[in-house]
């Protein structure tokens, strides 16, 4: 229960500075996700996934190697160049 609630209050905390969560991987993928995202004009935060104890999927994802997975949260750069 305390995962759950850290989790959510992290994630209300990113979203009011403009941080949207997009998904959690990890290697070789995360790499090319933030390298993909910085070359669209997006800065790129790395958390360290939490795992969903209530969501099988998630459960099952993640019984692999956990640590190495991240969630990627981006927002638009503020002096972005269009």
């Amino acid at each position: 229960m305390g995962t759950h609630y850290t989790r959510d209050k992290i994630e209300r905390e990113l979203k009011r500075k403009g941080w949207v969560k997009q998904f959690t991987t990890d290697e070789p993928r995360l790499s090319e996700a933030v390298e993909l995202y910085k070359s669209l004009g997006y800065e790129v935060r790395l958390e360290k996934a939490v795992l969903n104890e209530d969501n099988e999927a998630c459960r099952t994802c993640f019984l692999v190697e956990c640590d190495k997975c991240k969630t990627i949260y981006t927002r638009r750069k503020k002096s972005a160049e269009v």
